[in-house]
């Protein structure tokens, strides 16, 4: 057994320095494959980060999505107060601000053209009001139903107000983003096997010869497969780490300026991403892609190399 597992392992590693030798000797070509990979793969990757990022956005305006939650009348302060406590102990609920009845009358005054019609008033006609605002994790269509529920569930509401438009239309265009993220990221991995596929078949081609002499000499097509295979797994390995590094300078070139007109419209946000996580499933996906445009250029073009005799 460990014989075996150390002839398999000195044929892999011979085709794998083999490899190495190889793209090194042709640095130049090598250099442009990849970048031109890297082009493709970083299209997806900087949709996914925009994505994610929005989704950022979204979670940092959601402090503006109010839930107005009125009150029953009449109720003794100690009744709202328990109203208020609550709803602020529900799941998905970021802040509460309680809106007394008499703090409603004072906003209506006021307001310009109502203080005449309010000051007319014999009594107070406003109920309390609990002003909830959501967590950014329950500003969605589904959480903020849910959280609808649970505040009109409450004894002491009598009615609860919800505008749902914004995180509808917000939820609706980050489906979109998702599908188009879906769709191009289908359309470059084509494009990548076939960049990669058409590089190993020139390799092949060039390289006829060499591998009519190594079938003549007993070589296996495994035997001759095995390093192109290596070289489109490389190819897509170095192309999926330089697509990080250019996503990854493009977000620090960009941090400054977005943290800038964040700051102009009071808000907190910064730009995030690519991380370790990105990272990893990008190196996995371009090794995989590389090694199976490989193994379809090599499969096609050696079964059409064979040693001729005499």
């Amino acid at each position: 057994m460990s014989l075996r597992l150390g002839n398999w392992s000195a044929r892999h590693g011979h085709a794998l320095v083999s490899t190495l030798g190889h793209l090194g000797r042709h640095g130049l070509a090598s250099a442009l494959t990849v970048l031109a990979i890297s082009l493709a793969l970083a299209l997806p990757l900087a949709l996914n980060v925009l994505v994610d990022n929005v989704r950022g956005v979204g979670g940092d305006l959601s402090g503006s999505l109010g839930i107005s939650v009125y009150l029953k009348e009449p109720l003794p302060a100690p009744a709202v107060r328990a109203a208020a406590a609550a709803a602020r102990r529900l799941p998905g609920v970021a802040s509460v601000r309680l809106i007394s009845a008499a703090q409603g009358l004072a906003l209506l005054r006021a307001q310009p053209g109502l203080a005449d019609a309010v000051a007319g008033l014999t009594d107070n006609p406003l109920p309390d009001v609990l002003e909830v605002h959501p967590a950014p994790e329950a500003a969605t269509p589904a959480g903020l139903a849910g959280l609808r529920t649970a505040l009109a569930a409450l004894p002491q509401v009598d009615s609860v107000q919800l505008d749902r438009d914004w995180a509808v239309r917000f939820d609706a265009i980050l489906a979109l983003a998702r599908q188009l993220l879906r769709l191009c990221a289908l359309l470059l991995a084509a494009g990548v096997i076939a960049v990669i596929g058409n590089t190993i078949r020139l390799e092949i081609q060039s390289r006829a010869a060499e591998i009519e002499v190594t079938k003549l000499l007993g070589g296996s097509n495994g035997f001759v497969r095995r390093p192109f295979l290596y070289a489109g797994a490389l190819y897509g390995l170095c192309a999926a780490a330089l697509a990080w590094l250019i996503v990854a300078a493009v977000r620090l070139a960009l941090a400054g300026p977005v943290q800038q007109l964040a700051a102009a419209y009071g808000s907190h946000f910064a730009l995030q991403g690519p991380g370790a996580r990105e990272l990893g499933a990008l190196l996995l996906g371009g090794t995989l892609l590389g090694w199976l445009g490989a193994a379809v250029a090599a499969g096609r073009q050696l079964a059409r190399i064979e040693p001729r005799a005499g």
